[in-house]
């Protein structure tokens, strides 16, 4: 399904590290933990009464949302 990469990982943690800011860096940490658990979640614990057709979107969306922290992370 869909992950991010460890060289990724390392990549982000990087440059949240390089971020001077240090409560931005907290709050984008924080939102990338949160999106990354809901993303994790929805691929590990595939609810059976839930068809296939929306467990896929859910997961789609949440994919779409790690996928924003982590550009926002790599803009800042």
């Amino acid at each position: 399904m869909v992950k991010v990469e460890n060289v990724e990982l390392d990549e982000i943690m990087e440059k949240l590290e390089r971020i001077e800011d240090e409560q931005m860096a907290v709050v984008l940490l924080k939102e990338f933990n949160d999106k990354s658990k809901e993303l994790g979640k929805l691929i590990v614990n595939k609810e059976s009464e839930l068809p296939h057709e929306e467990w896929e979107k859910l997961c789609q969306k949440a994919k779409k949302d790690v996928d924003e922290v982590i550009k926002k992370i790599k803009e800042y």
